[in-house]
C-alpha cells in the first residue's frame, strides 16, 4: 500500500508549485497508474515520495514513512529515467555490485537476468545496450530485492510496441501476486491498457481518480481532437449545432469539451463535420485529428537477448500479455507452491529461487549498502578504468627512473620512485590520486546507487569502505613501482640503492603515506565537489599550492619545533609507554614536519570534515 497524502513541492520563484496538494493511494495487488501530460508534476510527485526533492506532505509505504524503512532496497523497488552506470560494466557486474547494497548473494544477478530475457547479454557492456535493454536492465535491477512496490517513471516511453507489451505483462503479473505498482504515464490509451486504477493530474493538482473502467469509459471514446486559437468560440458553435442535432431523434449525440487553452475534444461527431463548422465561421484550426482509446492486441516481445522463449507452457502462448513461462495469476520461473515468507513482499518476475533482496537504490534515508566493502571492491574492479591507471602510473613510473638514471645527479629515492625534481607528484602517487578520485567520480557521473546524476548516497560506511579499497590500491600501487623501478635499474645500471638513507625504513615510510595521501585527498575532493576532474585539481593543489604556503610558515625563523615532543608526552601521562613508542612517535612527527606531511594532513581533514559536514546536512529532519 502506498499512500501520499498532501504532497507539495518548494515553491519555485515567480512560479506554482510543480506538485501542489496531491493526495491519492496505491492499492496493493493493483496496477495504479499517475496520467498526466509532461510537466503536469508527475516526475515531481515520485521524487517527492522518494524525498529525492524538497517539500512537504508525507508518503506512507505500508504505513511507514521512508526514514522508517529499516531496509528500503529489499521494500521499494525503484527505475527512474534509464539505468544509471558505467558503460563499461557488463550487465552481469552492474547487477552484482548491487547485490552487495542489499546483502544479498551475487547469484541473483543472473536469476533476475533470466526473468527479464537478458541472460544472453550478461556479459554485455551496458553501452552497447538499446533502449529496450536499458529498461529491461533497469527492471531487473528494481527486482532484485523482492520488493513489495514497485515505482517506475514512465518505462514505456520511447518503447516499440512489443517490448511495451512485454513491460505490460511483467507488472501485471507482478501486481497479480499482491506488489502494489505505481507508473507514471503521459498516454491514456496505455493507462487504459495496464491500469486497475487510473490517478489524473494536471498542473500537479489531482484531476481525477477513478478506476479502469470508469476511465476508459469517459476518457477513451472516439473523439475529435481539435487545437485552435479560438476553441472558446468554436466549442460553442459546435454545442450550439449539437443542440439542433439533438432535436431531430435520429441525430447521433454530440458532446464537446473545452479540455483547457486552445485545446477541446469532440465526441460523436467525425473530423469532417467539425472542419466543416469551422471554415463555414472563418475559425482557424492548428490541429484536426481522430482518436481512439486503443490500438488491440500486440504481441510482447518476451527476451531481448535472441534466444527462444520458452513454449513449453501452453498458458503462455495462449496469453499475448504473459512474460515467457507465466501462467494467468503466477510469476515467470517461479513454481506456484511456493509461498513467500511472511512479511516479505510479493515475488514479481521471480527467481527459480526464493528471492532475491537488492534493487537500484536512490538517495533515501536509509544505510548505504549493506555489505559496503564488498560493494566497493566489486565497483572498483568491474571496470578497466582502475586498472589501466595503474598500469599507466607503473610504466611513467618505470621510464622516469630510466631517464634520471642516464642522466645522473639525483637521489636513489627519486631514482626507485621515479619522481624527476621538476614534476610536484611521482607517477605512482599522481595515480593514486587518479584511482582516489575515480572512486567517486564514477559514481557521480554514472551513478550506482541513484536515478539520477548527483544522488549518491553519503553515508560514512560507504566512505570508510572507500577509503579501505582506495588504500590498498595505492599502497600496492606504491610498492609495486618500487619494486619494479629497482628491478629493471638494477638490471640495466647496477644497484640503484647503494646509497639510499641509512633510515630507509622511514623512507619507505613516507612514500607509503605520500601515495595514500594523495589517493585520499582524490578521493575525498571528488566525494565532495562530485567530480573526478576536482579531485585530480585537488591532488595537485597538495604540492602546487598548499605545500608552498605551509614551506614558507614551518621554515620561518620564528617557527616553534616539536622536537622533544614525545619526551614531553612521556612526563606528562601516569602509565610509561615503551620505548619503541618514543621511536615510532618520533619518526611520525618528523613526516609530518615535512612540508608535504603538513599539506596532506591539512588538506584530508579539511576534506574530510566537508564530506562529513554533506552527510548531515543530507539526513531528515
Amino acid at each position: 500500500m502506498i499512500q501520499a497524502i498532501g504532497l507539495t513541492s518548494a515553491p519555485r520563484r515567480n512560479h506554482p508549485p510543480a506538485v501542489d496538494d496531491l493526495t491519492f493511494e496505491a492499492r496493493p495487488g493493483r496496477v495504479t497508474v499517475l496520467l498526466g501530460e509532461p510537466g503536469a508534476g508527475k516526475t515531481s510527485a515520485l521524487r517527492l515520495m522518494l524525498r529525492l526533492d524538497p517539500g512537504r506532505g508525507v508518503a506512507l509505504f505500508r504505513g511507514r514513512t521512508l526514514d522508517r524503512v529499516a531496509h528500503p532496497t529489499r521494500e521499494i523497488g525503484v527505475l527512474l529515467g534509464d539505468v544509471p552506470g558505467h558503460p563499461a560494466r557488463t550487465a552481469r557486474g552492474h547487477l552484482r555490485m548491487l547485490c552487495a547494497v542489499a546483502g544479498v548473494p551475487a547469484e541473483r544477478a543472473d536469476d533476475v537476468l533470466e526473468v527479464v530475457g537478458l541472460s544472453g547479454l550478461a556479459d554485455q557492456r551496458l553501452g552497447d545496450f538499446s533502449l529496450g535493454m536499458d529498461r529491461r536492465l533497469g527492471l531487473a535491477a528494481a527486482l532484485l530485492g523482492d520488493p513489495h512496490t514497485l515505482l517506475l517513471d514512465e518505462p514505456a516511453e520511447g518503447l516499440s510496441p512489443r517490448e511495451t507489451a512485454w513491460l505490460h505483462g511483467m507488472l501485471r503479473g507482478y501486481a497479480a501476486q499482491g506488489g502494489a505498482v505505481l507508473v507514471t504515464s503521459g498516454d491514456p490509451r496505455e493507462a487504459a491498457r495496464i491500469a486497475d486504477q487510473v490517478v489524473t493530474v494536471e498542473r500537479g493538482r489531482l484531476v481525477a481518480d477513478q478506476e479502469a473502467a470508469a476511465f476508459a469509459r469517459t476518457r477513451l471514446r472516439p473523439r475529435v481532437a481539435v487545437h485552435s486559437p479560438f476553441a472558446s468560440r468554436l466549442a460553442h458553435l459546435l454545442t450550439v449545432e449539437a443542440d439542433v442535432v439533438r432535436a431531430s431523434p435520429d441525430g447521433p449525440p454530440v458532446e464537446v469539451t473545452h479540455e483547457g487553452g486552445s485545446r477541446i475534444s469532440v465526441y460523436g461527431s467525425s473530423c469532417a463535420a467539425v472542419g466543416e463548422t469551422a471554415y463555414r465561421h472563418g475559425i482557424l484550426v492548428h490541429r484536426l485529428a481522430d482518436e481512439t482509446g486503443d490500438t488491440g492486441p500486440v504481441s510482447p516481445l518476451h527476451r531481448a537477448d535472441g534466444r527462444r522463449p520458452d513454449t513449453t507452457d501452453p498458458a503462455a502462448a495462449a496469453d499475448p500479455e504473459a512474460a515467457p513461462g507465466e501462467t494467468p495469476g503466477e510469476t515467470p520461473g517461479e513454481t506456484p507452491a511456493v509461498e513467500p515468507a511472511a512479511g516479505a513482499g510479493p515475488s514479481p518476475q521471480a527467481m527459480p529461487t526464493s528471492r532475491s533482496q537488492a534493487r537500484l537504490q536512490p538517495r533515501l534515508p536509509a544505510p548505504g549498502p549493506v555489505w559496503p566493502l564488498l560493494y566497493e571492491l566489486r565497483r572498483a574492479t568491474g571496470v578497466r578504468a582502475g586498472w589501466i591507471t595503474g598500469a599507466v602510473a607503473l610504466a611513467a613510473s618505470l621510464v622516469a627512473s630510466v631517464l634520471l638514471a642516464r642522466t645522473g645527479g639525483t637521489t636513489a629515492l627519486r631514482l626507485l620512485t621515479g619522481w624527476p625534481a621538476l614534476l610536484p607528484l611521482p607517477p605512482a602517487a599522481f595515480g593514486a590520486g587518479l584511482l582516489g578520485a575515480l572512486a567517486f567520480g564514477q559514481e557521480f557521473r554514472y551513478p550506482a546507487l541513484a536515478p539520477d546524476q548527483g544522488t549518491v548516497p553519503r553515508r560514512l560506511g560507504l566512505l570508510v569502505a572507500k577509503l579501505v579499497v582506495t588504500a590498498m590500491a595505492a599502497l600496492l600501487l606504491a610498492f609495486a613501482s618500487l619494486g619494479l623501478d629497482a628491478a629493471v635499474l638494477r638490471l640495466l645500471f647496477g644497484d640503484p640503492a647503494a646509497h639510499l638513507p641509512a633510515d630507509w625504513a622511514l623512507t619507505l615510510v613516507g612514500w607509503a603515506g605520500l601515495t595514500l595521501g594523495c589517493a585520499w585527498a582524490g578521493l575525498l575532493a571528488a566525494g565532495v565537489f562530485r567530480s573526478t576532474t576536482l579531485g585530480l585539481v585537488a591532488v595537485l593543489a597538495v604540492p602546487a599550492l598548499v605545500m608552498p604556503v605551509l614551506g614558507g610558515v614551518f621554515t620561518h625563523p620564528t617557527a616553534r619545533s616539536l622536537v622533544g615532543l614525545p619526551e614531553r608526552l612521556r612526563a606528562t601521562v601516569l602509565v610509561q609507554w615503551p620505548s619503541g613508542v618514543d621511536r615510532a612517535l618520533s619518526a611520525a612527527l618528523r613526516l609530518m614536519s615535512q612540508p608535504v606531511g603538513w599539506a596532506l594532513t591539512l588538506s584530508l581533514a579539511a576534506l574530510l570534515g566537508a564530506y562529513v559536514l554533506t552527510v548531515f546536512r543530507g539526513r531528515p529532519r
